[in-house]
C-alpha cells in the first residue's frame, strides 16, 4: 500500500518521525531555557564548595566549562560536573595521580540588546531590564583549525579553552600544564589532564582557571576558577591539626548595578568621571566611590553599591582555618575580620599555598595579622576564631591604593559572620596526623644566585596624541624591546638551565599596581621598594608597587627565582595576573633547558 503524505496521516512511521522532531525540539528549547551556571542570591549563606577526594592515590574527574547570558547582559562561565554543582574543590596529596577530562561547551556569545552593557562598557545606556530566565547564548562558536591536535593548535578564540593549574609544580607540556599551544575546541573529546601531584609539592591552596591568551579575563571574570588544596598541611604546621576548614572563594564579576550612586551611607566623594584604561571604574584613592568590578564568595554577589554581605555561622568561639583564594581577574583583596567594628587578629599560616615555615629557621608557625593582602591569583591560610555568643562579625576587604590609573577597589563587606551555636560544621577537617614533612632541597634563600635580571612593566596608549585610547601592556626584560605578548612567537624571552637559581628585579614603569605571576615554580621575595625582606616562605604572585612621577626611582621587587626542579624544563610564562593586563600583552615565555645543555645557549 503506497503511504500517504496528507496531513493527519495515521501512518506509523511519519508519526514516529513527527514525535522525533517534536522531542528534540522541546528538549532544545529546555536547554536554551536551563541555567548551567546560576547563582545564589545576594545575602545568602555562603555555600561549601564540593570536595572531591582521591581515592587509593587517584583522583577522576569529569568537568564541563559552560558559559551563558545572565539577565543582566554579562556572560557567566562554570565549571559543572555531571550532577550540575559547580567549582569542585579538588583534594589531592603528594603523589597523588590526578585524571581530568575537560569538556568545552563553550558557545559564541549571541550580540547583546540595544542598551546591553555585556561588556562593561562605560559608555554603554542601561541595561535592559530583568527577565526571567537566562539569554543562553547560541550554538556556534570561533573558527578553529579543523581537526587540530589540541596540543599544538594554539588557537585562541572566544570559545577555546584550557586549564592551568596555578602554583602546582608539574611540567609545562601537553595534559599537565602547558597553555601556549594546549588549546581545546567546543567540537572536540573531552581532553584528559593526567599528571601525579610532585613529592615536593606544598601542602596548601591551589587553584584551577583558563590560560587562553587574549580570553583569559572573560572566562575567569565570568566565575570559571575552582581551588584545588594539595592536603597535609599538619605535617608542616602543628597549630593547625584537627581543625575544621573552609574554602572560600572569592571572584569578581561586572557590576550589577553600574548605574547606582553610592550607598548613602559612605561618606560623599568627588564625582567619578574617570575610567581607567580598562574602561572600569577608576581609582580615586578615597576609600569609597564605585568599585571596578562586583565580588562575590563561593558565588554569592555582594554588589554594589550596598554591598549585602553572605552569610557564614561558625559555633561561638570556635577556631577554623580558612583558606581564602582571590581568584578575581582584577580586583586585589585587602582582607580584614571585625567583631564589633575591631579588626581580630588572624593567624596566617600559609602563602600561596606554601606553609609560613618552609624555611626551618626558627619560623613561627603562626603570624598574627589583623589585615591580610591578597592579590588577584594569590591565596592566604589562616586561623580564625568565631565570635562569641551575641558579637556581630564582618569579613571584609578595605581598600587598596592601585595608583592613578588603576581600577577602584573601595572598602566593602563580604560576609557577616556569626555564632551560633547550631551552626553546621565545615564538611572538611584537617588529619591528626603530626608526622613530619620530608625536606627535599636547601633552603632557597641560601643559595648564591648564578646571575641577575631585570623586568619592568610599562603601559602606553596605542594612539600617543590620544591618552583615552586602548592601553598596550608591556612586561619587557632589560635590553629588549617593550612589545606586547605574541602568542604565535616561537623564541622565549629567557633561557635559563634548569638547576640554576637567579635573581630577578621587577620594576614598575607605570602608574598602575600590577602583580607579578610565573607559572612552574615560587620564588622567594628578596626585598619590596629597595625595603630588605625576611620571609621563612615561598611565593608564586607577588604585587610591585606602582610609580609615582615624585618618586626620584622606579619602585620594584627582588626575587630569587627557583630553577632546580626537573619539573620546571621547557617552556612556560610569566605575566601580570591582572587577567585584562595579561589579555593586553603583559606576559613573556622563560624556556629552562635540561641541565646538561651547555652555559653558552643560557642569554
Amino acid at each position: 500500500m503506497e503511504r500517504q503524505n496528507k496531513v493527519g496521516t495515521r501512518d506509523p512511521l511519519t508519526v514516529a518521525l513527527v514525535s522525533a522532531c517534536l522531542a528534540f525540539t522541546r528538549l532544545a528549547w529546555a536547554d536554551t531555557e536551563r541555567e548551567f551556571c546560576p547563582r545564589p542570591p545576594p545575602g545568602s549563606e555562603v555555600p561549601e564548595p564540593q570536595d572531591l577526594r582521591s581515592q587509593n592515590g587517584v583522583l577522576q574527574v569529569d568537568l564541563t566549562v559552560r558559559n551563558e547570558r545572565a539577565p543582566d547582559g554579562t556572560t557567566r562561565y562554570c565549571y559543572v560536573l555531571p550532577d550540575g554543582s559547580q567549582s569542585p574543590t579538588l583534594r589531592l596529596h603528594p603523589n597523588d595521580l590526578l585524571i581530568l577530562r575537560l569538556k568545552n561547551a563553550l558557545q559564541d556569545a549571541a550580540p547583546p540588546t540595544a542598551g546591553s552593557r555585556a561588556n562593561s562598557d562605560p559608555s554603554a545606556g542601561p541595561p535592559p531590564a530583568a527577565t526571567s530566565g537566562v539569554y543562553n547564548l547560541m550554538h556556534h562558536h570561533a573558527p578553529a583549525p579543523a581537526h587540530s591536535d589540541p596540543c599544538t593548535s594554539g588557537a585562541m578564540t572566544s570559545t577555546s579553552t584550557n586549564l592551568h593549574f596555578h602554583g602546582l609544580l608539574v611540567p609545562p607540556v601537553c595534559h599537565q600544564d602547558e597553555v601556549l599551544r594546549t588549546s581545546i575546541q567546543p567540537d572536540e573529546a573531552p581532553f584528559e589532564y593526567r599528571f601525579r601531584i610532585p613529592s615536593n609539592q606544598p601542602p596548601g591552596l591551589y587553584w584551577y582557571h583558563p590560560h587562553i591568551h587574549g580570553f583569559s579575563s572573560a572566562q575567569v571574570g565570568g566565575g570559571a576558577s575552582g581551588a584545588l588544596v594539595i592536603e597535609g598541611l599538619e605535617r608542616a604546621n602543628p597549630a593547625v591539626v584537627g581543625l575544621p576548614e573552609r574554602v572560600l572563594v572569592i571572584r569578581d564579576q561586572s557590576l550589577s548595578n553600574p548605574d547606582a550612586p553610592p550607598s548613602k551611607s559612605e561618606p560623599v566623594v568627588p564625582p567619578q568621571l574617570v575610567f581607567d584604561s580598562d574602561g572600569d571604574a577608576g581609582n580615586n584613592n578615597t576609600g569609597f566611590g564605585k568599585p571596578a568590578k562586583d565580588l562575590s564568595i563561593n558565588f554569592v554577589p555582594v554588589p554594589y553599591p550596598d554591598y549585602p554581605p553572605a552569610s557564614i555561622k561558625v559555633k561561638p568561639g570556635e577556631r577554623q582555618l580558612w583558606r581564602v583564594l582571590n581568584a578575581s581577574s582584577v580586583t586585589y583583596l585587602h582582607l580584614t575580620l571585625l567583631f564589633d567594628h575591631v579588626p581580630q587578629q588572624l593567624g596566617v599560616v600559609a602563602i600561596d599555598g606554601v606553609p609560613i615555615n618552609v624555611s626551618g629557621r626558627n619560623a613561627r608557625t603562626i603570624a598574627p595579622a589583623d589585615h591580610v593582602g591578597v592579590p588577584p591569583g594569590g591565596r592566604v591560610e589562616f586561623i580564625v576564631t568565631g565570635p562569641p555568643a551575641g558579637v556581630s562579625g564582618l569579613l571584609m576587604t578595605r581598600s587598596v591604593d592601585t595608583g592613578r590609573n588603576g581600577e577602584n577597589d573601595p572598602n566593602r563587606a563580604l560576609a557577616a559572620v556569626s555564632a551560633a551555636e547550631d551552626a553546621v560544621e565545615p564538611a572538611s577537617r584537617l588529619s591528626s596526623s603530626t608526622k613530619a614533612l620530608p625536606v627535599s632541597m636547601p633552603w632557597l634563600g641560601n643559595v648564591e644566585p648564578a646571575r641577575v635580571r631585570k623586568l619592568y612593566f610599562s603601559e602606553q596608549p596605542t594612539d600617543p596624541g590620544n591618552p583615552r585610547s586602548p592601553t598596550a601592556f608591556f612586561l619587557t626584560v632589560d635590553g629588549q624591546p617593550p612589545v606586547p605578548f605574541d602568542p604565535t612567537s616561537t623564541v622565549p624571552n629567557i633561557t635559563v638551565r634548569q638547576g640554576d637559581v637567579e635573581d630577578w628585579i621587577i620594576e614598575n614603569r607605570s602608574a598602575e599596581l600590577h602583580a607579578f605571576h610565573v607559572h612552574q615554580i615560587h620564588f622567594l621575595l628578596l626585598d619590596w621598594f629597595g625595603i630588605p625582606v625576611t620571609e621563612p616562605f615561598l611565593r608564586d604572585t607577588v604585587n610591585v608597587p606602582y610609580f609615582d612621577p615624585r618618586m626620584q626611582s622606579y619602585p620594584s621587587v627582588r626575587l630569587r627565582m627557583d630553577f632546580r626542579d626537573p619539573n620546571t624544563v621547557g617552556t612556560f610564562v610569566y605575566h601580570c595576573h591582572l587577567l585584562e593586563h595579561e589579555d593586553g600583552g603583559m606576559m613573556g615565555t622563560i624556556r629552562v633547558a635540561p641541565a646538561a645543555v651547555s652555559s653558552r645557549a643560557v642569554k
